[in-house]
């Protein structure tokens, strides 16, 4: 055998024992990383099996806890449909491709039409909002003596006990569309009710029929608020009263489905809507939604 021949012989020799050793070094840490583990990777593995035990655990509840909103939505809907005899409005958004899935039973003149009289609302509410702001500056400008009326006449309020507003709705006691004067805020009997503003109070009411027991403030700015269907009343007619004093509580009449307040807001013996008047009492998410509620609900609560 030839020098030549013997180095190949010997470098071949050395690159087999090279990759036999690697080979089996490698196949011993991996027997090793099987057998044996250390302290951080035993902790790490004990870490998963507790994780893995609560995700479980955590999904049995998940599926509990959406059993028992989907039921809470469902008597919320039963409640409202039962008050109003119309199905609940639906708070989400409807895309357009939802929109045509479902409506393949509808006509297309319905649908705009629908969507016309939605659209005339919100943009008329929209535009009554602008103008209530313009009012408040106006009259802070001016430095008069008080602002109008803004903040509700019930605490802890949300956007869910909102119902119908001012305007031409369907009356459950003569089953006709009449016109509706004010807000209906749903809440339980013997709710407080709260001034909505500083004010002197020009009328008590206490009467079994109609809108029942009445109180009514005048802010003198032009502004009055009335306070009708109430239960117990602690106001004094002549008396002043201060914005968040307690003048009587939410009541109910026979003539009407359940204990609710009917708020008003006349300007100068004008209607207006009160839900253009409440935005200082709630965040801007929530008087979105009642914007939307009160034009949506088409039948008022007395």
């Amino acid at each position: 055998m030839t020098l030549k021949q013997r180095i190949k012989a010997l470098v071949a020799s050395a690159l087999r024992f090279l990759v036999a050793s690697l080979s089996t070094a490698i196949v011993l840490y991996i027997l090793f990383a099987l057998v044996f583990s250390s302290e951080e990777e035993r902790r790490l593995q004990r870490e998963n099996r507790l994780y893995a035990a609560r995700f479980k655990d955590m999904q049995a509840q998940e599926r509990l806890i959406g059993d028992v909103i989907d039921g809470l939505l469902d008597k919320d809907d039963a409640i409202y449909e039962e008050l109003f005899q119309s199905p609940a409005p639906s708070l989400d958004a409807i895309t357009a491709a939802e929109l045509i899935a479902d409506s393949d039973s509808l006509s297309e003149s319905f649908l705009l039409s629908s969507a016309a009289t939605k659209s005339e609302s919100l943009m008329k509410m929209a535009g009554n909002v602008d103008r209530s702001f313009e009012e408040v500056f106006r009259m802070l400008l001016e430095k008069r003596d008080s602002v109008p009326p803004l903040s509700l006449p019930l605490h802890g309020y949300s956007y869910a006990q909102t119902g119908a507003s001012v305007g031409p709705k369907h009356n459950p006691v003569y089953k006709l569309e009449l016109s509706h004067e004010g807000l209906d805020l749903i809440a339980p009997q013997g709710a407080p009710v709260y001034a909505a503003a500083d004010g002197i109070v020009t009328k008590v009411t206490n009467s079994r029929k109609g809108l029942g027991n009445i109180v009514e403030i005048d802010h003198r700015n032009g502004y009055t608020t009335r306070y009708c269907l109430l239960g117990d009343v602690n106001a004094v007619k002549g008396r002043s009263v201060r914005r968040g004093q307690k003048i009587g509580t939410v009541g109910i009449s026979s003539q009407v489905h359940a204990p609710h307040l009917h708020y008003e807001v006349l300007r100068d013996t004008l209607v207006m809507d009160p839900v253009n008047y409440v935005f200082a009492s709630v965040s801007p998410e929530e008087y979105a939604r009642m914007l939307y509620i009160s034009v949506s609900t088409l039948q008022s609560m007395d």
